[in-house]
């Protein structure tokens, strides 16, 4: 898998079964799913307008 390799997720390979499991409980979840896709907003637009943020650490929830 790509992000593995990229380590967009830092896992091992014996991990993605177990992160996998825990993103299917959590698709069902009506504030998760709002909660991501406000985040998913957020980084599109910080990259449509030039700034910087988005990345791995710069989350301040």
């Amino acid at each position: 898998m790509i992000a593995v390799e990229e380590d967009i997720f830092p896992l091992g390979e014996n991990d993605l079964p177990n992160k996998l499991s825990l993103l299917k409980q959590k698709i069902n979840d009506d504030d998760y799913l709002f909660e991501a896709i406000q985040r998913i907003a957020q980084v599109l637009s910080n990259e449509i307008t030039g700034i910087p943020g988005g990345r791995k650490g710069e989350r301040t929830r």
